[in-house]
């Protein structure tokens, strides 16, 4: 072997040496700490807006729902001349009602399959006449009754 394959041998072995070292240092405390830091502001900043949108996906699936019920409402009023008493209430969209004014052009299968609940497992709520239309389909939202702020707000057809 010559001296310049030696030479050769011999940085090849320290090159290797170096970077096994390189692979096997660790993190410093700091930089450990950095990372840390930085995660705690992230969370900070993502999870109050995260949190928040369960309930607003509730409250949007209780207006869509409203809307749909609105629209049955009015095929069966296109029908039959009326909304269904308060009496007879939503339930007059899925099976035809027996009390007065029993309608005449109802129809087979009905206005919907079945009556939702809204998402807060509450039944909706209807009033004929209406305190803001002719008819009123609404949700006491989270809270489960009348009024309320925030998640616990009605929601109703006149929104």
């Amino acid at each position: 072997m010559t001296t310049h394959d030696a030479a050769r041998t011999s940085h090849a072995r320290l090159a290797h040496e170096l970077a096994r070292r390189r692979t096997q240092r660790g993190f410093t405390l700091i930089e450990i700490m950095v990372v840390v830091a930085i995660l705690g502001i992230l969370a900070a900043l993502i999870v109050p807006k995260i949190m928040s949108r369960p309930d607003e996906a509730r409250r949007i699936a209780a207006k869509q729902d409203i809307g749909t019920m609105m629209q049955s409402l009015n095929l069966y009023r296109l029908d039959n001349g009326r909304y269904p008493s308060q009496e007879q209430g939503l339930a007059a969209l899925i099976q035809k009602p027996t009390t007065d004014p029993v309608p005449n052009n109802w129809k087979d299968g009905g206005y919907l399959e079945r009556l939702p609940k809204d998402p807060w497992g509450n039944a909706y709520q209807y009033l004929n006449p209406g305190a803001h239309g002719a008819i009123d389909v609404f949700s006491y939202g989270a809270g489960g009754k009348p009024g309320g702020e925030g998640n616990d707000a009605d929601i109703g057809s006149w929104q």
